[in-house]
This record gives C-alpha cells, sequence and structure tokens, in this order.
C-alpha cells in the first residue's frame, strides 16, 4: 500500500470531503451485528467517527501516523497504525468492514485474503469513494484541464479505478445492488484551493517541477468562483459486498 498523504495530513482532515450520514446508514442497515467494525485507511477518521455512532467499537488503521494524529476522537473508537493487508485481528472478528477512498493503493490480493480471514461469515464489507467532482461550467473546464492535462501525467496508475468509478476493481464478494449516492457542498474559494491541493497528482507535480501547479490556475479559478454559485457536487462510490 502506497502512503501519499502523511506529507499532507493537515490538509487532507481539513479540505476532504466527508460521506452523507446516510449514506454511512444504509451501509449500515445491511449488517445483522453491530459489535465491532473496522474501517481500514481510515486517514481523518471521518467513516470511523459516523461508524462510532452504530457500533460498540470501531477499529480504524491507517499506515500514517500523521493521518492518525489528525484523527476524530471517540470514546469507542481504537486507532492502530497497521497496513490493509497484514492485520493483528482475530479471524472472524468484524461485522462490518469499510474501506474509503483508499482500496485502489491496495495489493488487492493480499488484502481481500486478509478481509475474508477478519470478517464474521454473515459480516458485510463495503468499499466507499468519490469521483471528480463538478461545479460551474465554466470553473470545470478550468479544472478538467488542470486534472487532465496539466498534473495527468503525475496521477498514479492505481487512479484509473477512481476514474472507472470503481466498478473495475477485483470484487470476490456476493456483491449487493446499491442506491447511488451524491454529495453537494457550499464552497469558499479557499475550500476549493485547499481541496485542489491534497490531491496526489498535485504534490506528485510539486516535488518533480519544483513549483505547485494549483498556482498558475488560482487567478483564473477565483474569477470564475465569484460569478458562480460556489455549489461543489461528488459523485460518490459504493460497493457492498459478502463473503461468497
Amino acid at each position: 500500500m502506497k502512503d501519499n498523504f502523511s506529507a499532507l495530513a493537515g490538509g487532507y482532515s481539513k479540505y476532504r470531503p466527508y460521506y452523507p450520514p446516510e449514506m454511512i446508514e444504509y451501509i449500515v442497515s445491511f449488517v445483522k451485528e453491530k459489535h465491532e467494525a473496522l474501517d481500514v485507511a481510515t486517514g481523518n477518521g471521518q467513516v470511523a467517527i459516523e461508524l462510532s455512532k452504530h457500533f460498540k467499537k470501531v477499529y480504524a488503521t491507517d499506515i500514517s501516523q500523521k493521518q492518525l494524529d489528525n484523527a476524530t476522537q471517540a470514546d469507542n473508537i481504537v486507532y492502530k497504525v497497521e497496513s490493509a493487508e497484514h492485520t493483528a485481528f482475530a479471524d472472524g472478528q468484524f461485522d462490518l468492514i469499510t474501506v474509503a477512498q483508499a482500496i485502489h493503493w491496495f495489493d488487492f490480493e493480499a488484502f481481500y485474503k486478509e478481509v475474508y480471514r477478519i470478517l464474521k461469515p454473515d459480516g458485510v464489507f463495503a468499499v466507499l469513494g468519490y469521483g471528480l467532482f463538478s461545479t460551474n461550467p465554466e470553473t470545470d473546464k478550468l479544472l478538467r484541464y488542470f486534472y487532465y492535462e496539466t498534473i495527468g501525467p503525475f496521477w498514479d496508475p492505481e487512479r484509473k479505478y477512481i476514474d472507472n468509478n470503481y466498478t473495475t476493481i477485483p470484487f470476490p464478494f456476493d456483491e449487493i445492488e446499491v442506491k447511488q449516492f451524491m454529495n453537494e457542498f457550499i464552497w469558499t474559494f479557499d475550500q476549493l484551493i485547499g481541496y485542489l491541493e491534497t490531491w496526489s497528482a498535485v504534490q506528485h507535480y510539486t516535488n518533480k517541477v519544483g513549483k505547485n501547479p494549483v498556482n498558475d490556475i488560482k487567478d483564473a479559478l477565483k474569477i470564475s468562483w465569484e460569478k458562480s454559485d460556489k455549489k461543489v457536487t461528488f459523485p460518490l462510490l459504493l460497493r457492498i459486498g459478502k463473503i461468497v
């Protein structure tokens, strides 16, 4: 599993969009028992904190201590530094295992072997994510050129799984047909820029070229943003399954 986000942990915690509670509640509705849940690659703990409202105990793991240092705390959440593919949990421990916006970084074969080991026979496995957001036509034109052309060569190969809405990831589970979710926000210009700067390709570009590419489009973005309704819409990705 790659760690592209330790250096961005503060911004990740502040600017990354959250998942709507109704989406988490929908996932939880498929789970029979609500004893223990695991959120893998939890990042800032945004899914873990929502799960903590439904389960007696939630474990949340990440390979980045810096991410966990910025995670939201709750009495029934235990944060641990562990890789997704190798954990110290017991066989058949969890009623639910979730992965949000991270599974594309994993070694699929090793991770799924671990899921089959630590998930209860009647447990639920859920993959969440979000795709490229849309705003207003003028801003979208700027951002799509930026996404595909300016920083396009700097995305990790794994990004293609998100561009394909997670439909092409291996998924060796008895899959459940799910509802589609969207998430909408009203963002300030600072929130827009802050989110763009959490993109791993922006970090790769900055490290390789020696300058932040967001700065090159900031003025044009500000003009288009200030005359728009400032609405941001994310398509949400969701796959749910059970052990075959």
